[in-house]
């Protein structure tokens, strides 16, 4: 259980934690002190129910169907493998936190904000509801729900410590050796994940 729970706070972390709007969004509202407890929150709640369904759906189908679970293995390690390709460009090319603007608005305009950076990307549902549920039909039985669970904990992780932190990590995340070294990282837990999946699929 331990292992499916690890593999699915790795493949989470590293789908969440690249460079992107959301994270950007939720690093500024901390640094401006605006609502950075329910924004943190509120993105980790929608992360939640979206791999929530993607377990539950697509990681059943897959875990039914041993063609399935083939197909979704090998696609899974080749979305893995371009998206730490896209995380070492990233890395290479740089990137920086830009937090100003104006100041805190009100609890409901915020929140509507977060939704809106949050479910109006069609990426977030390719990573959690397809992706991260497709992934997870790798693992028989309660690992299914583990590795979901992992990935849930891994957003969580990230969200608060982007909301709650943001004052610490805003002068960090300015300069663009940070997201460098972030992103390098995210590429190094894609490729070691996709090599593992591969390695499953073949042994």
């Amino acid at each position: 259980m331990l292992m499916p729970f690890f593999q699915g706070f790795g493949v989470g972390g590293g789908l969440i934690a690249a460079i992107g709007a959301q994270n950007a969004f939720v690093l500024t509202q901390s640094v401006r002190r605006n609502h950075a407890w329910a924004v943190a929150l509120l993105c980790s709640l929608c992360d939640a129910l979206l791999i929530g369904a993607g377990v539950v759906g697509m990681g059943a189908a897959v875990a039914a169907n041993p063609f399935l679970g083939r197909v979704a293995a090998w696609g899974g390690a080749a979305f893995l493998f371009c998206y730490g390709l896209g995380a070492l460009r990233s890395a290479l090319r740089g990137g920086r936190l830009d937090a100003g603007g104006r100041g805190p608005t009100g609890l409901g305009p915020t929140l509507a904000a977060t939704l809106a950076v949050t479910l109006l990307n069609p990426h977030v549902y390719l990573d959690t509801v397809v992706m991260l549920g497709s992934l997870s039909g790798q693992f028989p039985g309660p690992g299914r729900y583990a590795f979901g669970a992992g990935a849930a904990c891994a957003s969580l992780s990230w969200f608060l410590a982007l909301g709650l932190g943001g004052r610490l990590l805003a002068p960090v995340f300015a300069r663009p050796g940070a997201w460098r070294t972030l992103d390098a990282l995210v590429c190094a837990t894609m490729w070691t994940i996709g090599a593992a999946l591969l390695r499953n699929t073949l042994a």
